[in-house]
């Protein structure tokens, strides 16, 4: 059966192993999630405390409805603590890098 959202696929399985407490996750291979993963297709995932490291991911662009975001109105993350993950002209890219290079894009996930 062919996946209509390979990354919110991806950031599902990631929310329910840290909801059992896996200490990794596999995905099948996408050329975008091996952009936004570079090229790891084996997820490990941290604890501290027994707590997950990530608290939310969250999906932002979906196929139905897709968030564009130019450089000067990229969103900080909780005060730079997060992630936005973007697909530019330049790549898939963190937030930070995305500045750094001056370029927009769309936005597809968060993590924090």
């Amino acid at each position: 059966m062919p996946m209509t959202d390979p990354l919110g696929d991806l950031l599902t399985r990631i929310r329910n192993a840290q909801t059992r407490g896996r200490t990794s996750v596999k995905t099948p291979a996408s050329s975008l999630r091996g952009r936004v993963l570079d090229n790891e297709f084996e997820i490990e995932l941290k604890y501290s405390d027994g707590e997950p490291v990530i608290r939310e991911i969250q999906r932002v662009s979906k196929p139905g409805r897709r968030v564009y975001s130019s450089v000067k109105n990229i969103p900080t993350i909780h005060n730079g603590l997060g992630i936005s993950i973007l697909s530019t002209p330049k790549g898939v890219m963190a937030d930070h890098e995305a500045r750094d290079q001056n370029v927009g894009g769309e936005v597809l996930c968060r993590v924090f």
